[in-house]
C-alpha cells in the first residue's frame, strides 16, 4: 500500500456509502409510496436496517461486515423497542422526519425484517470486501 492510499480508500468508501445511503432512502420511500400492504411495509423495514448499515460504514469505513450488520440490527431493534415507550409516537405527531426515523408503534414482526435487512447488507458488504481479496469498499485486507 502506498503512503496515503489508506486515506484514499476511506474517502472512496465514504463516498460509496453516502451514495448507497441515498439510493436506499430513495428505494425505501419509493416502496412505501408506491407499494401497499405488508410487502411495502416490511421491505421498508429491511431497507431501514440497510440504511443504518450504510451509515455505519460512512462513519467507520474500515468496519468489518459482521460488525456493521450487527450494529445496524442492534440500532434498528432498539428503535423498535423504544416505540413501546410512546415517545416516538409523540414525536411523530409533530414531525414527519421523526416518524420516518423512529416510527410510531411497536410491531414484533418488524424485528424479523430488520434481521433480513442486516443479513442482506452483510452479504453485500462481504461480497464487496472479498472481491479481489482486498476490501475495496472498506479499506482493509480480507
Amino acid at each position: 500500500m502506498t503512503p496515503g492510499s489508506g486515506t484514499d480508500d476511506r474517502v472512496r468508501t465514504r463516498l460509496r456509502a453516502g451514495g448507497t445511503a441515498l439510493v436506499v432512502v430513495a428505494a425505501g420511500l419509493g416502496v412505501r409510496s408506491t407499494g401497499s400492504g405488508s410487502v411495502a411495509k416490511y421491505a421498508g423495514d429491511a431497507l431501514y436496517t440497510v440504511l443504518v448499515l450504510t451509515l455505519v460504514v460512512l462513519l467507520a469505513p474500515r468496519v468489518k461486515a459482521g460488525v456493521a450488520a450487527g450494529t445496524a440490527l442492534g440500532f434498528s431493534c432498539a428503535v423498535e423497542l423504544f416505540q413501546l415507550s410512546g415517545v416516538p409516537a409523540e414525536l411523530a405527531a409533530h414531525s414527519v422526519l421523526a416518524r420516518l426515523v423512529f416510527g410510531t408503534s411497536f410491531n414484533a414482526p418488524d424485528l424479523f425484517w430488520y434481521a433480513v435487512g442486516a443479513v442482506f447488507g452483510w452479504a453485500v458488504h462481504r461480497a464487496v470486501r472479498t472481491r479481489k481479496g482486498v476490501d475495496q469498499s472498506f479499506g482493509t485486507v480480507s
